[in-house]
C-alpha cells in the first residue's frame, strides 16, 4: 500500500511463474517457486500464473456464459441490480462506480465498465451463523447455463487461491497452513467486468476510465483477461505500464490486506484499466473477471511475524477484514471518499499522465 512497483530501465516486468510442481515437486521445486512468488510480491504486486491445472474447456464455459449475460438488453440486466449499494451482488449498470473514490481521490466521470457480482454466501458455511451483510445471497439470471458455469469457475479459482497463500506462507517463512485460520469462511467475490459503450455512443467522454485507479482490497485477486490492452499498473516513479496476459496464463496480484499483514514488505499495486480503443478512438470489447480472495470477515489482520524490524512499530493499525472492505465498498459503490488511504491517494495525485 504505501510502497509501488519497481520499473528497471522504463520497463516494467510482471513476472510469469509456473506453479505446476507445488504439490508433487521436491522441496527444492517448492522453494524455488516461493522465491519467485516473493521476488515478484515485493516488486511488482503482480504476478503471471501458469501451470494453474483450470481446464480450458472450464474457461471457456466461463467466457461463454459472460458473454451470454452481458448480451441481455440494459433493461433487463438492471433487474439484478442490488437493493441497496451496501451489497456487494448483482448487477452494476455502466458509469455508476468510481473505483479511484476508494483511494479518496474523487474521479471527473464514472467509470464506463458494467459488471456482474457473486459470491460467498452464508448458506454455504451451514453452523456458523455468519452474518448477511457480509454473506449476502446471490442474484442469478435466468441464462441457460450461467449459474454452473460460473459456479465452477469459483470452484476452481478459489482453489487457486487457496493454493497460492500456501506458497505466501513458505515465501513469508510460515508455517504450513498459517492462513487457513483467517481464511476458512472467506469472504469471495467474483466480479465479471465488461467493457463497451452502449448502443449508439462510439467515442468515449474526456477523462473517462474504463475502470478507475485503484488498489485491490481483500488478500490476493486471481484475474481471467481478454487479451485486449487497457489493464495498467503503475510504478514507484509515477508511471503507468500496460500489463497484457501471457497465453495460458492468470494474472494475479496482492491486496491491501496482504500488504497491511506484511508491513509493505509485500506490495498492494495500483492499477486502473484505459477505456480499450482502436485507431479511431471507439471502444471495442473487452472482459474480464476478478477473483477477489478477501478473508474472514471477522479476522483480524495485524503485522505477521518477522515483517516488522524489532526498532521499528508497524505501519499500520490491526483491522479487521468487514472494516476495511465497508471503507473501502463504501468509495466505490456509494460515492463516500475514503480518507482512510493517505498513502495512496497521494501516490494517485502524482501519478504522470492522469
Amino acid at each position: 500500500m504505501g510502497r509501488a512497483a519497481t520499473a528497471v530501465d522504463g520497463a516494467l516486468e510482471v513476472p510469469a511463474i509456473d506453479i505446476s510442481s507445488w504439490t508433487t515437486g521436491t522441496e527444492a521445486d517448492r522453494r524455488a517457486i516461493a522465491t519467485a512468488v516473493d521476488e515478484a510480491a515485493r516488486t511488482v504486486g503482480f504476478m503471471q500464473i501458469r501451470g494453474h491445472g483450470i481446464p480450458e474447456g472450464t474457461i471457456t464455459a466461463f467466457a461463454d456464459a459472460l458473454d451470454a449475460f452481458f448480451a441481455l438488453p440494459l433493461e433487463q440486466k438492471k433487474e439484478l441490480r442490488p437493493p441497496s449499494p451496501d451489497v456487494n451482488r448483482g448487477y452494476t449498470p455502466p458509469r455508476t462506480e468510481k473505483l479511484s473514490l476508494s483511494l479518496g481521490v474523487p474521479a471527473a466521470v464514472e467509470d464506463l465498465f458494467e459488471a456482474f457480482n457473486v459470491g460467498s454466501e452464508a448458506v454455504a458455511f451451514p453452523g456458523l451463523d455468519l452474518p448477511e451483510e457480509h454473506y449476502p445471497a446471490n442474484l442469478w439470471p435466468s441464462v441457460p447455463g450461467f449459474r454452473q458455469a460460473v459456479g465452477e469457475w469459483c470452484t476452481r479459482a478459489g482453489g487457486l487461491a487457496e493454493r497460492l497463500l500456501e506458497i505466501f506462507a513458505h515465501a513469508l517463512g510460515l508455517e504450513d497452513g498459517y492462513f487457513a485460520p483467517f481464511t476458512d469462511h472467506s469472504i469471495d467475490v467474483l466480479r465479471m467486468n465488461h467493457y463497451m459503450l452502449p448502443e449508439g455512443e462510439l467515442v468515449i467522454d474526456r477523462d473517462q476510465m474504463g475502470m478507475g485507479a485503484h488498489t485491490d482490497y481483500g488478500i490476493v485477486t486471481v484475474l481471467w483477461a481478454d487479451r485486449v490492452p487497457g489493464l495498467q499498473i503503475l510504478d514507484a516513479g509515477g508511471d503507468w505500464h500496460d500489463v497484457l496476459p501471457e497465453p495460458g496464463c492468470l494474472l494475479v496480484n496482492l491486496g491491501d490486506l496482504l500488504a497491511r499483514w506484511t508491513n509493505n514488505r509485500w506490495l498492494s499495486t495500483m492499477h486502473r484499466v484505459l477505456p480499450p480503443t482502436d485507431d479511431r478512438g471507439r471502444v471495442v470489447r473487452r472482459r474480464s473477471a476478478a477473483y477477489f480472495h478477501d478473508g474472514n470477515w471477522d479476522a483480524e489482520i495485524s503485522c505477521l511475524p518477522g515483517c516488522v524490524p524489532a526498532d521499528a512499530e508497524p505501519l499500520y493499525p490491526p483491522t479487521t477484514v468487514s472494516r476495511h472492505l465497508a471503507e473501502k465498498l463504501a468509495g466505490s459503490r456509494t460515492g463516500k471518499l475514503n480518507a482512510n488511504s493517505p498513502r495512496e491517494a497521494a501516490r494517485l495525485r502524482a501519478a504522470k499522465g492522469g
